[in-house]
């Protein structure tokens, strides 16, 4: 059985986030709001905590993970950022947006793209998980929770608590948050590529 956490949208709980941090270390997946809709996290090395994930989400092994950051400092560590890109992403980020980096050895191998050595990063502006992200002290290895046969991500903490609370460790209700996907922008080359348009303007990339 999961635990379930009402956490207040505007000013987390630190006693709840240190409790999160710890289900994160000892191998747990946790199901947490961001900007974007829900999402299904667990601790970047933890092979055992990403497989249970492809099992809820029922995808391939080859699914591209997200690495979520609480900044941009955290977010240079894991990723070879370019001046220019550093200036694009330095303008519009916390935000909805999901950028395309060429990973550095911090990340890994497992979780970067096979050709390109590339894998996604984004900082997100909902504060309960910058507060989560501040409180681990490094990226939280995440994808969209979008349930098998559904084309959207969950919106609904107690909905997502009746499917899924024997799958997961912990659901942190944030509030009911609609489906909104980030705009996914490649800056892994020298010419910015949209690859999808979301809720992030894609116009400074163009």
């Amino acid at each position: 059985m999961s635990q379930f956490f009402h956490i207040h949208p505007e000013t987390p709980q630190q006693r709840l986030l240190k409790q999160a941090v710890q289900i994160i270390q000892q191998g747990g997946v946790v199901i947490y709001p961001t900007d974007s809709g829900y999402a299904l996290g667990c601790h970047v090395g933890d092979k055992n905590a990403m497989a249970r994930i492809f099992q809820i989400r029922q995808v391939s092994g080859d699914h591209h993970f997200t690495l979520m950051c609480s900044d941009l400092s955290e977010l240079s560590v894991y990723a070879k950022v370019e001046n220019s890109a550093f200036r694009l992403i330095k303008n519009n980020t916390p935000g909805a947006y999901t950028f395309i980096l060429r990973g550095t050895k911090e990340v890994p191998k497992r979780l970067l793209n096979e050709k390109k050595k590339t894998i996604g990063l984004r900082i997100p502006e909902n504060k309960v998980a910058l507060a989560l992200l501040a409180e681990l002290g490094e990226p939280l290895l995440s994808t969209s929770l979008i349930l098998p046969g559904e084309e959207f991500a969950e919106s609904d903490p107690e909905e997502m608590r009746a499917r899924l609370e024997k799958q997961v460790d912990l659901i942190m209700h944030g509030g009911i948050i609609g489906e909104d996907p980030t705009t996914v922008v490649d800056l892994s080359d020298d010419d910015p590529q949209v690859l999808r348009e979301g809720r992030g303007d894609p116009a400074p990339f163009r």
